[in-house]
C-alpha cells in the first residue's frame, strides 16, 4: 500500500511525525507538501492527494490540515473519494470496516502527533467489512454518478 501525504502549513509539523512513522515502518508514501515555512492554500495541497489516489498513483491519502475538515471537504469534491475526519481511533476504525474510507483527514491544531499516529495506526491495518457496508458504499457511488458532471 503506497500513501499520499500532503499537508498546509497548518498541518505540516504533525505532516512530518505521520511521515517519519510511515518511512520507520517501511510504509511507501510520496510528500505532496506543504513544506517548512510554507502559508499555503490547504485546497490546492487536499487536490494534490485526491488526485493521487484516483490517478492509482497512491493507494489511500492522509491529508493535514488545521482541524482535518477542510482537507475533508476538498477530498470529498472528488469523485470516488470517501475522505473522513477521524477524531480517535473508534472513527479510524469504523471509516474503513464501513464507509472504505479511502483518505484519512487529521487536524494538525486538534491533535497531538501521538493522538494522531493512533488513529493512523488503526486506520492503516483496519479492512474493509464489505457486506451490507458495500451495498451502503455502492449506493455513495451512485449518488456520486448522479450528482457529478
Amino acid at each position: 500500500m503506497k500513501i499520499a501525504l500532503a499537508s498546509d502549513h497548518a498541518g505540516y509539523e504533525l505532516k512530518t511525525g505521520v511521515a517519519d512513522y510511515l518511512r520507520g515502518r517501511g510504509i511507501p508514501f510520496d510528500d505532496l507538501g506543504c513544506g517548512p515555512g510554507e502559508s499555503v492554500d490547504y485546497v490546492d495541497y487536499g487536490a494534490r492527494g485526491a488526485r493521487a489516489v484516483l490517478s492509482g498513483a497512491c493507494d489511500r491519502a492522509i491529508l493535514i490540515c488545521g482541524t482535518g475538515l477542510g482537507m475533508a471537504v476538498v477530498a470529498n469534491k472528488f469523485k470516488g473519494i470517501r475522505a473522513t475526519p477521524c477524531w480517535n481511533e473508534y472513527t479510524a476504525d469504523m471509516s474503513r470496516k464501513h464507509n472504505d474510507a479511502n483518505c484519512l483527514t487529521i487536524g494538525g491544531r486538534t491533535h497531538t502527533l501521538e493522538q494522531a499516529l493512533a488513529i493512523v495506526r488503526v486506520w492503516l491495518a483496519t479492512d474493509f467489512e464489505g457486506g451490507r457496508h458495500g451495498r451502503r458504499v455502492q449506493m455513495v457511488r451512485d449518488l456520486e454518478d448522479e450528482n457529478f458532471k
